[in-house]
């Protein structure tokens, strides 16, 4: 049977805001452990003393590495605010032999549409495609033979132009995600450029998320 150490360790293992959280000093370790008795009661099958996580918590504390501080987040200097897509749907396919004329075929088409705004992943088992709302009967004329395997509408796209050097820049798409995880945010899916940084939201999360990226950018 696992010990409370081992099975509090687990747990803040486990995630990686309570690790940074902890190694930081910024949770107070009496709380946090009346918030995990629950968990580990029931998954230890015994009564867990207070006293005893707490203890269990301070010991963790002082084996955790220091947490370096997040990079700077490094935004080009030839823009001063970010880019907004809204109204867009996104839509999975299973990859196949016939994918990349697919993905042609829907180029092809999205080029008499100037204004819309049309992206296409490839990925090793499925392709994405993100696309403005008008498109989507595009999107399913040209992928009308390959297998659908989900859909998501009402989407905002909300993009970052990062400086160039962001490519050096350990952690620079992690301090951006932190952020807005720790807002309560979520992140439907993200695409790369070379510098830029587009995450995709549900549409109720796009006022929180532009709030929360806004401040990265006038910093």
């Amino acid at each position: 049977m696992l010990s409370i150490a081992t099975k509090v360790e687990q747990i803040v293992s486990e995630s990686a805001f309570l690790t940074e959280g902890i190694s930081l000093g910024l949770i107070n370790l009496s709380e946090l452990a009346r918030q995990l008795r629950p968990q580990l009661e029931s998954d230890l099958w015994k009564p867990v003393g207070q006293a005893a996580v707490v203890m269990a918590l301070r010991r963790l504390s002082e084996r955790l590495p220091q947490a370096a501080p997040s990079p700077p987040i490094v935004i080009s200097p030839r823009t001063s605010e970010l880019t907004t897509r809204t109204d867009l749907t996104l839509v999975t396919y299973r990859l196949s032999d016939n994918s990349n004329e697919c993905q042609r075929e829907l180029l092809a088409l999205a080029e008499r549409h100037p204004g819309s705004f049309v992206s296409v992943t490839r990925g090793v088992h499925e392709m994405l495609v993100v696309c403005s709302r008008p498109l989507i009967h595009m999107v399913e004329s040209a992928f009308a033979s390959e297998r659908h395997i989900a859909r998501v509408e009402n989407l905002t796209a909300l993009t970052l132009r990062l400086n160039p050097d962001a490519l050096k820049t350990p952690g620079i798409y992690h301090g951006v995600l932190k952020k807005l995880a720790w807002n309560k945010i979520n992140v439907v899916t993200m695409m790369c450029t070379f510098s830029e940084l587009t995450v995709l939201l549900e549409q109720p999360q796009t006022g929180p998320a532009f709030s929360v990226l806004s401040q990265i950018v006038s910093h």
